[in-house]
C-alpha cells in the first residue's frame, strides 16, 4: 500500500492532546494505518497574526489505501471533528494537518498540491519529517527529505 508523509500542528487549546487525537483519529479511520510519528517540537507561528501562540508540530508517515483526494478529505474531517474552523488563512487552530507528501506522485489539482509547495521552506515541518522520513526523496527537487533539512539549517 502507498506511503503517504503529513505534517501534524497545533497553537490553540492543549497542543498535544489535539495533535495526539488527530494520530488516534488517522489510525481510526477506514484505509489508514500511523506507521511513524516523530517527536513533538516547537516552533513559533509562522504567517499569521503576530499574536499567535507558538505551535508544537510533528509528522506522521501513514500507510493508506485511500487515494491522496480521499486521504485529505479525510484528513479535513479529522480537522472539523476536532474543532478547526478556517477564519483566517494562517491563524491560530486547534489542529492542522497537511498532506506533504504520497509516494513519489507530483499532483497539481484545485485543492490539492503535492508535494506540498512550500514544505522545502519550513524547519517546523522538515526537522520532524527528517526524523521519520530522512532518505525519502522529494520529488520535484530531487533530494533527500534529510538534505533538504540540513539546507535551511544553514541558511
Amino acid at each position: 500500500m502507498p506511503l503517504a508523509h503529513i505534517a501534524l500542528g497545533a497553537n490553540l487549546g492543549d497542543r498535544q492532546a489535539n495533535i495526539l487525537a488527530a494520530l488516534r483519529a488517522l489510525e481510526h479511520a477506514p484505509g489508514i494505518n500511523v506507521a511513524k510519528v516523530s517527536t513533538l517540537m516547537e516552533n513559533p507561528a509562522v504567517g499569521g497574526p503576530a499574536d499567535s501562540p507558538p505551535f508544537l508540530n510533528a509528522a506522521a508517515e501513514l500507510v493508506t489505501s485511500l487515494s491522496p483526494e480521499d486521504l485529505l478529505l479525510a484528513m479535513l474531517e479529522i480537522e472539523r471533528s476536532l474543532g478547526r474552523h478556517r477564519a483566517e488563512k494562517w491563524g491560530p487552530r486547534t489542529i492542522d494537518l497537511d498532506l506533504l507528501l504520497y509516494e513519489d506522485r507530483i499532483l497539481h489539482a484545485d485543492h490539492l498540491t503535492i508535494p506540498h509547495p512550500r514544505m522545502h521552506q519550513r524547519a517546523f515541518v522538515l526537522m520532524p519529517l527528517a526524523q521519520i522520513a530522512p532518505e525519502f526523496i522529494h520529488p520535484v527537487l530531487k533530494k533527500t527529505i534529510a538534505q533538504l533539512a540540513d539546507e535551511l539549517k544553514n541558511t
